[in-house]
């Protein structure tokens, strides 16, 4: 049995063609040429607050002055002009109409994010002359996607970062002592490689136990987090054991730093509950232009005159000896 398809006039196929757009999941602008808003669907009547009455034959950025009406006139003007269409997503501009977030699955984002499609229009001798602009609510996969990039962003932080100082850790810091050193050689501009280790750190721990020593190190972190600069580096290398890394810095340069930074550390009262502690620390200081062919000698001269501080009476400066 053959069943023939049904038939609609032209006047019923115009109604739901314009049904189906007022209803549609995504919004629907239309302007024309002078940027007149034509056609307001009911997802912008919803999302907007603004009524389908308000909008036709408004001009759009009278009504949304928050739009990025420069951007979106030349986009807009593009698309008449090569008769092609245009996208945009979500990460080049979160929204084009700024509008609040309800979706229940992401209720953490305050806005909705949108991408977004221009289409040219023609009319019936075949010239554009009016553009739709297309709004889809992208809200849970952005967040969705937004959401695993910052896991992903903590999670690469942890695993460069000493938990105990928020310092870099030994890993990390030793990969940039040896892409520093490969620098070096590449430009021969030298940079400062500064050893600390707190004296007697030992004793602090056995006397006033771990949890005083943990923030005893806490505190000598802040203090070396406050001396160094943007470009510089510093790390816990290893128990009360510290490296800084001064980018573009000759010796005695590091030699100043090193003093200002020992004399500041034997200056501070380090308060524990109860208890005002002072500590001291040892420097060791290597700079990279010593004919090292390897990072590692480098950062075993800068431990070596880190070991002489202690040898020579503690709480100290040391140069590496070259000789």
């Amino acid at each position: 049995m053959i069943h023939s398809l049904p038939t609609f006039n032209q006047d019923n196929s115009l109604e739901w063609q314009l049904n189906l757009i007022q209803h549609l999941d995504v919004g629907i602008v239309v302007l024309d040429k002078a940027f007149t808003v034509r056609l307001w669907n009911t997802f912008m009547v919803n999302h907007s607050g603004i009524s389908a009455e308000h909008m036709l034959n408004a001009h759009l950025f009278s009504k949304f002055t928050d739009l990025p009406e420069d951007w979106l006139r030349r986009k807009i003007q593009t698309v008449i002009m090569l008769d092609n269409s245009a996208f945009t997503t979500w990460e080049e501009r979160p929204w084009l109409f700024k509008f609040k977030s309800y979706r229940p699955i992401t209720g953490s984002a305050r806005h909705m994010y949108q991408n977004a499609t221009l289409l040219p229009l023609k009319n019936a001798q075949g010239e554009v002359d009016h553009v739709a602009i297309i709004i889809y609510d992208v809200t849970d996969a952005a967040t969705n996607r937004l959401s695993l990039l910052n896991a992903n962003q903590e999670l690469s932080r942890l695993s460069i970062t000493d938990q105990l100082t928020g310092l870099s850790n030994r890993g990390y810091l030793e990969s940039c002592i040896k892409s520093e050193f490969e620098r070096f050689c590449r430009t021969q501009q030298k940079s400062s490689l500064v050893m600390l280790d707190i004296d007697y750190f030992k004793k602090v721990n056995d006397t006033h136990g771990h949890l005083v020593g943990d923030e005893v190190i806490r505190k000598i972190s802040k203090c070396i987090t406050m001396f160094t600069r943007t470009t510089d580096l510093a790390g816990r290398y290893g128990g009360e054991e510290f490296a800084i890394l001064l980018i573009n810095t000759p010796i005695g340069n590091a030699k100043i730093f090193a003093e200002r930074l020992r004399e500041a550390i034997e200056n501070t009262v380090i308060q524990v509950d109860n208890l005002d502690l002072y500590v001291t620390v040892s420097l060791g200081i290597s700079v990279s232009d010593k004919g090292y062919t390897d990072y590692n000698q480098w950062l075993n001269d800068a431990d070596q005159a880190l070991y002489r501080s202690k040898e020579r009476g503690r709480n100290q400066v040391t140069l590496a000896d070259y000789d």
